[in-house]
């Protein structure tokens, strides 16, 4: 089996279908969330602070000398990224935790009894009619 073929039935299966539109809708859903965190969450909580833009926020390390740039430690950015992953790993466990209740509400619904077999069926026969002869 050639390698473009095993790719072709690889790629075909539903299994990575499925796992490149949650790619898909999993890199749109983090830019909604960055946009979230950076245009709505973060502006306020700047102004409480003290009208602090937090992507600004840093420490030089090192100025700038020449055509070489500052070195700078951005804490800023980096809180800003904790609140977007805080966000998406708390709505990541809201989708789980509601699929899980979804499974298992389909774990308790019973399932239907099996019918019998035919030598069950033969051997109650055998059992009703053993039951009629004793006096």
């Amino acid at each position: 089996m050639s390698v473009l073929q095993e790719f072709k039935e690889f790629a075909i299966k539903g299994n990575a279908v499925d796992m490149s539109v949650g790619i898909v809708i999993g890199a749109a859903f983090g830019k909604i969330v960055s946009s979230l965190v950076a245009d709505v969450v973060m502006p306020p909580i700047g102004v409480l602070v003290g009208g602090v833009d937090f992507t600004n926020l840093a420490i030089t390390i090192k100025e700038a000398s020449g055509d070489a740039p500052a070195v700078m430690l951005k804490y800023g950015s980096f809180l800003q990224a904790v609140v977007d992953f805080t966000i998406i790993a708390f709505a990541i466990f809201l989708v789980i935790k509601l699929i899980n209740q979804l499974k298992k509400k389909q774990v308790e619904a019973p399932a239907p009894a099996p019918e019998p077999t035919k030598e069950e069926l033969l051997l109650t026969e055998i059992r009703d009619l053993l039951k009629e002869r004793k006096p």
